[in-house]
């Protein structure tokens, strides 16, 4: 772990993080539509680099593309899904005590969004509801640096993507530490040098990040 007195900004994913897991979402579109368990997951890990998702995160393909796409590779995989009906799945709902966490981090320390996201207002971090859009509006005006994955061109894991959060925050890898909901994600931010936790149980999540920046969180 590192110092307490080295830290100088949190960085949160933002779907799995601030809202739930678009996972969780996807399960249950899995149920309703026949599909594997975890059909979708393993799509979107299958050729992870190249593959209709993330070619969509990076904003190099729009939706019509990519809803094709999706369809050519769930179709290779066993069940033809077309990714545009996942769209309006990817936005789940606020979780009050993170963003209270949020608020409270922001005190003392610098705070950024590192999140992979659809161009054209779709992603995790976006909404369908104009009340829920009106929501997540809100909870981004609180971060200091907003890295969107569908801007920047790179997504998370891609080494670049933590690198560009770091710059805009001025800060090194060293001096920040980052939450999200998967390890993948985490490890290459781990290998620049960036203290991790993974997000599972909310709760448990904020403990661990209270313990590191020296703040009560629970």
């Amino acid at each position: 772990m590192h110092r307490t007195h080295a830290i100088k900004a949190v960085l949160w994913d933002f779907g799995g993080v601030i809202l739930t897991s678009p996972f969780e979402a996807f399960r249950r579109y899995e149920a309703e539509h026949g599909l594997p368990r975890d059909f979708l997951r393993r799509v979107n890990s299958t050729d992870p680099h190249a593959n209709a998702w993330s070619k969509f995160e990076r904003g190099q393909i729009g939706p019509e593309a990519f809803g094709e796409m999706f369809m050519a590779e769930t179709s290779a995989l066993g069940h033809a899904v077309d990714g545009r009906d996942l769209l309006p799945l990817l936005s789940g709902d606020v979780r009050p005590r993170m963003v209270a966490a949020l608020k409270r981090v922001k005190t003392r320390y610098r705070v950024a969004c590192l999140t992979n996201n659809m161009p054209l207002g779709r992603g995790p971090g976006m909404a369908s509801s104009s009340e829920k859009a009106q929501a997540v509006a809100e909870i981004m005006t609180l971060f200091d640096v907003v890295i969107e994955s569908s801007k920047l061109g790179v997504r998370k894991p891609e080494p670049e993507f933590y690198a560009a959060g770091c710059r805009e925050l001025r800060i090194t890898p060293e001096e920040a530490v980052f939450l999200d909901d998967l390890g993948i994600n985490l490890k290459p931010a781990a290998a620049m040098g960036v203290g991790t936790i993974k997000v599972g149980d909310p709760d448990r999540a904020l403990a661990e990040l209270g313990e590191i920046i020296g703040m009560e969180l629970r």
